[in-house]
């Protein structure tokens, strides 16, 4: 297929990095969507006439290309039926659960697979006609498995990259998907395979070997057509330098005191912020505090519990019952331990925009971050980037991928809650120097490795396992 396209960097991602908003007048607008993802990458994409390919939720059809912000973004539609067995079906109740040490147990049906094979080969056909003559492409996630090596077969002239931002399971837990080969074969249609840490390069490593029989060393993988294939971990992060900006904003920090005292001004508020889901480990971490409260060790006067829960997939019914069990597990607590005014447990079913985040993270004096199974988990790094003062706790589960990382953190095993109990504590009574001592050190390494140094890494690895290969991406101009 010869190119047709002009971009010399393609974004492949399920979701477009914006988001349609209704303004007061009913008129509608696109807006960029927070996170890391869209921040890291649209300096480089501005520096290399970029494009970004993905769907922007919904089922409406046939939108255009469309400029937002000075980026080029390509649309894909869904049908119902394909948001249904795609993207509910097998992205968030096959593949999710699968890639997370089971939390919750996969369902394998083949009509969700169709879907997934179909979904991807039409993403891989729109990347195959906006790329321009040996551009880079970026794949990115677990919805586009596939995209890489159907690119590959439509584009040989392509230099592809792909990136896992989930966990990638052992083999122990990957055999068990009926499809187990294909996805193989769909990654190994990158040239680079990035992962969050090396253990998911690992393993994907040793599955090739053991079930598409490819001969592999180290952290490559040697295909019949004389390509080399690298697996390696970036792990990912964040806008370090933007969020400690925000944190030091005088709006930011007037907004910070003003929750301080709509909270009645306890002497510690833990925090928790997370999507709405299984794998988070919000029913424990909520346990956990109110056991605390129960024991003694403090009173609803002393300590605050803020919980974030963002509303996520609310169309799966895994998501619908956790929701449920949290609703009821909040109020038996408040019921219980609360007085007037002074709940144990201040719970926000809400998303909020990034300034509001920063000021929770501004007023809390422990960050309780307790998943079962995370690839990164850019909340813990969010927090201590706000924490410009050196003060502040991190209590962290040792199965989120920050936590390679975050080595100063209290570190916990989030199936065990009597030692979250005493990681609590210990956070809570922790002296300032004892703080401020941890705190500097998680500091200091998310400030040398921020989003910008992930995405210049990964590209440079791109062009270096294929030197000859295409043109080079060139390097955002960083402000």
């Amino acid at each position: 297929m010869a190119s047709s396209g002009s971009a010399d960097l393609v974004i492949v991602a399920n979701r477009l990095p914006v988001d349609r908003v209704t303004l007061p007048d009913g008129s509608q607008e696109w807006r960029p969507s927070p996170g890391g993802l869209v921040s890291a990458l649209e300096p480089i994409m501005r520096a290399n006439d970029g494009t970004w390919i993905g769907w922007p939720g919904g089922t409406d059809q046939g939108h255009e290309p469309f400029d937002a912000d000075g980026l080029s973004l390509v649309p894909m539609s869904m049908t119902p039926q394909e948001v249904e067995y795609f993207y509910e079906g097998f992205a968030n109740a096959t593949l999710w659960p699968l890639y997370h040490d089971l939390v919750a147990k996969p369902s394998f049906h083949r009509e969700w697979w169709d879907a997934y094979v179909s979904v991807n080969r039409r993403f891989a056909e729109r990347a195959a006609e906006v790329a321009s003559e040996g551009a880079t492409v970026w794949v990115h996630d677990y919805q586009m498995q596939l995209v890489p090596q159907m690119l590959r077969e439509l584009r040989p002239d392509l230099r592809i990259g792909f990136y896992l931002h989930i966990p990638f399971p052992p083999a122990e837990l990957f055999q068990q998907l009926p499809w187990r080969r294909q996805i193989l074969e769909g990654l190994l249609g990158a040239d680079l395979v990035g992962f969050q840490l090396p253990g998911g390069a690992q393993n994907f490593v040793r599955l090739v070997r053991q079930r598409v029989g490819h001969k592999t060393h180290r952290d490559l993988v040697y295909l019949p057509d004389g390509r080399t294939v690298r697996a390696a971990a970036f792990p990912i992060s964040i806008d370090t330098a933007g969020y400690e900006e925000l944190a030091r904003s005088e709006q930011v920090e007037k907004r910070s005191a003003e929750i301080r005292e709509a909270l009645g001004n306890p002497r510690r508020i833990f925090l928790g912020v997370d999507r709405l889901d299984y794998t988070k480990g919000i029913y424990a971490r909520l346990r956990a505090f109110s056991e605390l409260i129960i024991d003694g060790h403090f009173d609803v006067e002393d300590a605050v519990f803020v919980q974030v829960a963002t509303p996520s997939r609310e169309q799966v019914e895994q998501y619908r019952i956790l929701r449920d069990d949290i609703d009821r597990l909040v109020g038996h607590i408040n019921g219980d331990l609360g007085r007037i005014g002074r709940p144990a447990i201040s719970y926000l079913h809400a998303s909020y925009p990034r300034e509001e985040m920063a000021a929770l993270y501004r007023a809390a004096d422990i960050m309780v971050v307790t998943p079962f199974r995370d690839g990164m988990n850019l909340v813990a790094k969010e927090y201590v980037a706000c924490r410009y003062d050196n003060d502040g706790a991190l209590v962290l589960s040792e199965f989120a991928g920050a936590a390679e990382e975050l080595r100063q953190a209290w570190l916990i095993n989030p199936y065990d809650i009597n030692g979250m109990k005493a990681a609590l504590l210990e956070a809570y009574e922790a002296e300032e120097k004892e703080r401020s001592r941890r705190m500097k050190a998680m500091r200091k390494t998310i400030i040398q490795h921020d989003v910008n140094a992930w995405a210049d890494s990964f590209l440079g690895e791109l062009a270096a396992v294929r030197p000859s290969h295409g043109k080079t991406v060139r390097p955002a101009k960083r402000s």
